[in-house]
């Protein structure tokens, strides 16, 4: 039992990462391992939804990645990006390690300027630049760990007991609420302030995402589960903190201007 925290205890020191924005991040997983399964799971999910036949929406969208796609580092922007756009109507968008983004149709309404795309789309490949999937599956399974080791401390003490069964089921709650579900929403709030730099980078305007999420606040009224229990942060909370990090893209989108980055990208 020792030797198993001790061991677990040196494994999660040792995976110790720092985000974009300086935040501690655990990642127990490697960059090779979670790239695989982005592109596994980017085939799955062309083979089991309809992939959009509109050609001019699958051009813009495309257009729209690219410019974000070319302002990133060169760690990034030289890797083999694919660009797909679903047939679906939900307003959805995705970033998968491996270089893999994919829109849905649904999205276009609700993001009516290419700016506002773009909003979208560079706070997707934040969720990559910064290893938020590694972090995310990390901390899963460092939960499962350590609801292993309590589950080998209480079979030492109470094998079979009532007090066993209330334990574990209490575990399970608590590490949901408690460390999985805030983690997953500091990895929203980072992506929307990394994201914003992102696009801003590429020439798009940083402050046509504040009027993104007041389209998506419209669009969603009434099907938002509160948000201690959301892996999301309210739209209204996402603006005033977009308000803040502003001025920085604001530098940010200038300099891209200055530089001949000036996106054309039309529907």
């Amino acid at each position: 039992m020792r030797l198993l925290t001790t061991c677990l205890l040196i494994l999660m020191l040792s995976a110790c990462a720092t985000s974009p924005t300086g935040r501690n991040q655990l990642i127990l997983v490697g960059d090779d391992q979670m790239q695989q399964m982005g592109i596994d799971s980017f085939q799955q999910l062309k083979a089991n939804n309809k992939i959009s036949n509109d050609r001019n929406k699958q051009q813009y969208v495309r257009c729209v990645a690219n410019h974000i796609i070319e302002a990133l580092p060169q760690e990034w922007s030289g890797r083999d990006w694919e660009v797909v756009v679903f047939d679906d109507d939900s307003a959805n968008a995705f970033a998968l390690p491996g270089g893999k983004i994919g829109v849905h149709t649904g999205l276009l309404t609700v993001a009516e300027t290419p700016s506002q795309l773009a909003a979208v789309v560079g706070h997707e490949i934040a969720h990559v630049l910064a290893r938020h999937g590694a972090e995310r599956v990390s901390l899963q399974v460092a939960s499962q760990t350590g609801m292993q080791l309590a589950d080998i401390m209480a079979r030492q003490h109470m094998e079979g007991s009532t007090e066993q069964q209330i334990l574990m089921a209490g575990l399970g709650i608590g590490t949901q609420v408690g460390v999985l579900l805030p983690f997953s929403r500091a990895h929203e709030s980072e992506a929307d302030q990394y994201g914003l730099n992102l696009m801003a980078r590429a020439g798009f305007n940083p402050e046509e995402s504040i009027q993104l999420w007041k389209n998506m606040e419209k669009a969603s009224q009434g099907q938002r589960p509160p948000e201690f229990l959301s892996t999301h942060p309210e739209p209204s909370n996402r603006i005033v903190a977009l308000q803040k990090y502003l001025p920085e893209a604001q530098k940010l989108q200038q300099q891209a201007l200055n530089s001949g980055r000036r996106p054309n990208c039309r529907l």
